[in-house]
């Protein structure tokens, strides 16, 4: 009865792809954590005296149920305030808002223009939707403007759809916006912005790199709580007509246990932590050019810009070879391997974080130079 599940693991290793889940050992250069608010004093306070004035753990129903909590109500008022949008809507995990959004609001007649690297969640969306979809190349505005003439030119008549992130989560690099937003304003289209690695660390007060956009009304923006914000969740900014749109139309929405009342307290003090943090803002900038400078002097890596920094390997098994090698140094560095990555592109995923300080990144991309003069004996 098994026999398919084994054999389908048994050719993932041997091609070096199957995962395991691995204990957090070594300094922080996996997480997503850039700010260092998970685990922070600023945030399990928060979480005790939610605690104490009463908010429950969790919702016990659906939000159209008895599970909408006034701490999700305040967090959405908050949210739109503080993203300067007209509302907002809160989900459990950032995964599932993508896949919400692009599996509900785009119809039938209309098409969904997405960039060839964006995130799994976007592609289990368009899975989802009734409208067809078209992938353009990564960050090239001209491809996408092309793509939407020749859609309309064969007859489309709905809208256009343009999903992308505003930082790409395994290069590291920066979505053309002014651009994309020309081009969703040219051809009166909508913009799917996931502001995933985005949110808290740039942008005015963290609001992210698409904030100059919020609140037009055919621009929706995800904001996820589990990265920068270190708490969980996600917070998508759209018109008032796509959110009651989403609550009457979402399955994702509808039919899900609301989120944990607590952890949308969370995000509430979180929020207003993100919008006063310039000095771990200013801080992490720091660490991101030290890096850069390292990676480049030391390791010949050009380097990206962000806090997210790969090291391209190529093969597989050399990428999971590196990886351990530096675990055994002391560093929680991980392997990203196809299809997360594209194919022949396997890389070491490097995060800059403020859990890591300026003599412990140094050591490490000296320690990662020496690895790499190993590899290539």
């Amino acid at each position: 009865m098994l026999e398919r599940f084994r054999a389908d693991l048994a050719g993932l290793a041997a091609r070096d792809r199957l995962r395991a889940l691995a204990p957090r050992a070594g300094l922080d250069f996996a997480s997503n954590d850039y700010l260092a608010l998970a685990e922070s004093r600023e945030l399990k306070e928060a979480a005790v005296a939610a605690l104490a004035r009463g908010v429950p753990v969790g919702a016990g129903g659906s939000r159209l149920l008895r599970g909408n909590h006034p701490e999700h109500e305040a967090l959405e008022e908050e949210a739109a305030r503080f993203f300067h949008s007209e509302s907002a809507l809160f989900f459990g995990a950032g995964f599932s808002a993508n896949e919400a959004l692009i599996s509900t609001l785009p119809q039938r007649a209309d098409c969904i223009f997405y960039d060839a690297l964006i995130h799994a969640s976007a592609h289990d969306g368009m899975r989802l939707s009734r409208a067809p979809r078209e992938a353009f190349a990564h960050n090239d505005v001209t491809a996408l403007d092309d793509a939407i003439r020749e859609w309309r030119a064969k007859g489309g008549a709905g809208r256009a759809w343009i999903a992308v992130e505003s930082l790409y989560s395994m290069d590291g690099d920066m979505a053309p916006l002014d651009d994309l937003m020309a081009v969703a304003t040219r051809h009166e289209a909508f913009l799917l912005v996931d502001e995933a690695h985005a949110t808290g660390v740039y942008g005015p007060g963290g609001r992210g790199l698409a904030a100059r956009f919020e609140g037009r009304e055919n621009v929706v923006s995800v904001h996820t709580c589990g990265k920068a914000l270190g708490v969980s969740g996600a917070l998508v900014c759209l018109a008032a007509p796509l959110r009651d749109f989403l609550i009457n139309r979402c399955r994702n929405f509808i039919f899900a246990t609301a989120p944990s009342p607590l952890v949308a307290a969370c995000v509430r003090a979180s929020l207003k932590l993100v919008e006063t943090a310039e000095d771990r803002r200013d801080a992490l900038r720091a660490r991101v050019a030290l890096a850069g400078r390292e990676l480049q002097s030391l390791c010949n890596v050009a380097p990206s810009g962000t806090q997210i920094q790969p090291v391209i390997v190529g093969d597989d098994a050399r990428a999971m070879s590196l990886a351990a090698r530096m675990q055994a140094r002391g560093y929680d560095i991980r392997a990203i391997r196809p299809p997360t990555v594209p194919e022949g592109t396997a890389r070491l995923r490097l995060s800059l974080t403020l859990n890591a300080g300026d003599a412990q990144i140094e050591r490490m991309i000296a320690h990662l130079s020496e690895e790499l003069s190993k590899a290539e004996e």
